[in-house]
């Protein structure tokens, strides 16, 4: 099976430290801190997006082993069991996130955004502005779906 290296670009500051903690992302604000070696420069004119999509690595969970079974997100008992690409959660085989969040401040080498759900210290591998065209107009998710969002992002 091919392999691949990714080496990080920036990592995320913010208050929140608890992996578990896992509701009201709404209000973190978060500062990415983007390596130097992209020079003071590399996120010129992402200030007139008001969104970014911000790839990281859940790095700091566990691996989540064995993927084959089918489970509840977050184990609760409430919500059917779905395979491992129907959540977005941590428990993921490469354990990469992505979150669309609002653009707060663009200062050199420092973006600041707000409801980035990803822990101090995690490491960013890629930033991409939210562009309409690439968003579909016809999103259709499951109902169980905005039970278990409902305070995802609430501030």
């Amino acid at each position: 099976m091919l392999s691949f290296e990714i080496t990080p670009i920036g990592t995320v500051q913010n208050a929140r430290t608890d992996i578990q903690d896992s509701d009201n992302w709404g209000a973190v604000r978060s500062t990415i801190t983007v390596d130097e070696r992209f020079g003071d420069k590399c996120l010129q004119g992402l200030e007139d997006f008001s969104h970014v999509e911000v790839l990281f690595l859940f790095d700091q969970f566990p691996d989540g082993g064995d993927f084959r079974e089918p489970r509840p997100n977050r184990g609760r008992a409430d919500l059917p069991p779905v395979g491992v690409f129907a959540g977005r959660g941590p428990r993921r085989p490469n354990r990469i996130g992505v979150t669309s969040c609002r653009i707060e401040s663009v200062q050199g080498r420092e973006l600041t955004v707000v409801g980035l759900d990803a822990v101090a210290g995690t490491p960013v591998i890629d930033l991409k502005p939210v562009m309409a065209e690439f968003l579909p107009d016809d999103v259709k998710q499951p109902e169980w779906v905005g039970r278990l969002m409902s305070e995802y992002f609430q501030s």
